[in-house]
């Protein structure tokens, strides 16, 4: 009995504390909004950064973050790094429960210190702090204090209060402490209050905060996360890294900041002088010339990451690569730099954020947005554009990782913004021509040579080159939608040019392509291209629709039916015409052939989020008439015309 009467006595306890909150950060003090559709709520975050010298910045974060349930685990652990430029000077950290009561407190031996080296990087010095309390009780909180130094000023660390979808935020702060006259510049995006500003001495002292901002659901092409969520980037006027001083007020300044980098390391050794006149000897034109000395390149050199100390923005010597025949991008692309300028053609050292989905520069907004370099080579009537990295690309192409975006050109001049090639819509195209024979038990015997132009090419080309023929089979087995099939025969063949193109050539059997019911085949005329998205209706559409790359596919389908059936059933003509894109689908009957014939085109552009139930239909159309399906019966009647 006593021992039931103290059971519960600590229940009563033990939940009256918890209604209570005993803690500062008890989960019970979190306004019920924060917690809707949230995994995590950052319940404080202060980040103070401090231009201390015109060499040097300090920064101190403070963050409690509460885990709601086993999805936001990935929001509890601690990972910061560091590298020649920047020096950790400690971490704190403590674990609470969901009454906010402290658990345990991080010691050092529990901080794991490793190299952030990738797999490409043949050296570098990026090394990373990392922790994780590996706790489990839903809900709980964690709190972590950062110190850190960083021995350069060319980066000043953007403001994210919402980090990540599923998170929301109870308050966070954002300090930034300079000299009084220096001119720091900052960009801000869905925060319309300006910062409060206060001078203290000699000291000028900026602040953004924000507070109670709820989570963040993604939706189906919402623009980018800093187009719709507060953000704030920032960026230097005058600034200091190892023994060079720049400016970056205008892209011009910044552009001669590069230039002086690059200075003097475009030497080449006497062989690869005298290789560079063998190649470009009998040349019929410029643009020749150019192509032999790419290829020259991809044949003689790979890509490895060297990212040592301002080694991360120089680029290594021309006469390194040519002696050790491989270097990273910024390496490569003053290597065919010097190729070129040893041949006499003026060619552009160029700066660019590269990657698929990307958002472009912020052109009004001169700083540091880079992770990659490419050449750029004026020519007298246009521009061509070369990847340095790549061993297999066509000359010229810039695809969905460099294309439709802007660029800097380092120019003698200094910095100049220029836009690289664009693919649009009759670029990006996928050509696929069918034949086709249905037997009687349903088996499919298929011929297909589809052609793939441009950034429909891109994946494909780089599978080819990269994958043993094996690999790529394996891949075209996840890529092909049958539920029962063989791939007989497989090749492909590159055109390569400035709008390259793969083609491919199929011999596919599909056991019980058809559905046989009595009499009957049942049978979808749409064999291969059939668009795989539906989306889920949502009424309350916050963002804006943003759909990304044009493109076009055509599809010619011919079908021979077994002897002895006619159609029953064929699915009527469909036009699709929206402001997101074009759909057309025919089926014919033409003695005992199937003619199927199919255009997508796939707009690019940005719409209101009331055009989104518009574009649910759109795809929900398309998705519905690529499975049409068309009823063949056995003559035992007069045949039905069409």
């Amino acid at each position: 009995m006593r021992k039931g009467i103290s059971l519960f006595i600590c229940l009563c306890i033990t939940c009256t504390r918890l209604l209570a909150g005993d803690g500062e950060y008890a989960v019970i003090k979190i306004p019920q909004a924060l917690m809707k559709n949230a995994n995590a709520v950052v319940r404080l975050r202060e980040e103070f950064t401090e231009l201390q010298k015109e060499d040097k910045l300090y920064k101190k974060e403070h963050y409690v973050i509460t885990i709601l349930n086993e999805e936001g685990d990935r929001f509890s652990g601690m990972f910061e790094y560091y590298d020649k430029f920047s020096e950790i000077k400690s971490i704190e950290g403590v674990l609470y429960d969901a009454m906010g009561i402290k658990i345990k407190s991080l010691k050092s031996k529990d901080i794991e210190d490793g190299s952030a080296s990738s797999g490409n990087n043949l050296a570098d010095d990026n090394r990373y702090k990392r922790h994780n309390f590996f706790y489990r009780v839903y809900p709980y909180t964690i709190e972590y204090t950062i110190e850190s130094v960083k021995k350069e000023t060319m980066f000043f660390s953007p403001w994210y209060p919402v980090s990540s979808s599923l998170l929301a935020v109870q308050k966070s702060v954002f300090t930034v402490d300079v000299p009084v006259g220096y001119l720091l510049r900052y960009k801000s995006y869905n925060y319309s209050a300006e910062p409060v500003i206060r001078e203290s001495g000699n000291r000028k002292v900026y602040t953004w905060s924000i507070e109670n901002q709820e989570a963040v659901q993604r939706e189906f092409a919402a623009p980018s996360w800093k187009k719709i969520t507060p953000v704030v980037l920032f960026a230097p006027s005058e600034f200091v890294i190892e023994d060079y001083k720049g400016t970056m007020t205008d892209w011009k300044e910044l552009g001669k900041f590069q230039l002086s980098l690059n200075k003097g390391r475009d030497q080449l050794p006497p062989e690869v002088k005298t290789k560079v006149a063998e190649l470009t000897r009998d040349a019929a034109n410029t643009e020749e010339k150019i192509t032999k000395l790419y290829q020259f390149l991809q044949a003689n050199t790979r890509y490895i990451s060297i990212q040592l100390g301002i080694g991360g923005w120089r680029p290594l010597e021309a006469s390194f690569v040519a002696g050790k025949l491989y270097g990273d991008c910024k390496a490569l692309s003053n290597y065919m730099f010097s190729l070129l300028k040893e041949a006499g053609i003026r060619s552009h050292y160029t700066l660019i954020r590269a990657g698929e989905g990307e958002d472009d520069l912020e052109l009004d907004f001169p700083s540091r947005q880079f992770n990659h370099a490419i050449l750029c080579v004026p020519l007298e009537k246009d521009t061509m554009w070369l990847e340095c990295t790549s061993q297999t690309v066509a000359p010229g192409y810039m695809g969905g990782f460099t294309g439709n975006r802007h660029a800097l050109l380092i120019t003698d001049e200094g910095g100049k913004v220029a836009a690289t090639p664009r693919y649009g819509m009759n670029d990006n195209t996928q050509v696929r021509k069918i034949k086709a024979e249905l037997s009687a038990d349903a088996r499919l015997q298929i011929k297909a040579n589809t052609v793939y132009s441009c950034l429909q090419q891109d994946d494909l080309q780089m599978l080819i080159n990269s994958l043993s023929k094996d690999k790529v089979k394996e891949e075209l087995h996840e890529k092909l939608d049958f539920a029962t099939y063989e791939v007989d025969r497989f090749e492909y063949k590159e055109h390569k040019s400035r709008k390259p193109s793969v083609e491919e050539q199929l011999d596919i059997s599909v056991s019980n392509y058809a559905t046989i019911t009595g009499k009957r085949l049942f049978i979808i005329p749409n064999i291969m291209t059939r668009h795989g998205r539906r989306l889920t209706p949502n009424e309350n559409r916050k963002y804006e629709v943003e759909l990304d790359n044009e493109y076009r596919d055509t599809d010619s389908v011919e079908i021979i039916i077994p002897a002895g059936y006619t159609a029953e059933s064929v699915p009527q003509d469909v036009v699709l015409d929206t402001r997101f894109g074009r759909y057309r689908s025919s089926v014919k009957i033409e003695g005992n052939r199937i003619l199927y014939q199919r255009t997508m085109e796939h707009f690019a552009g940005r719409f209101p989020a009331s055009d989104y139930a518009e574009l649910v239909k759109f795809y929900d159309a398309m998705y519905k008439a690529d499975r049409a399906k068309m009823v063949l019966v056995k003559n035992e009647t007069t045949p039905k015309s069409f």
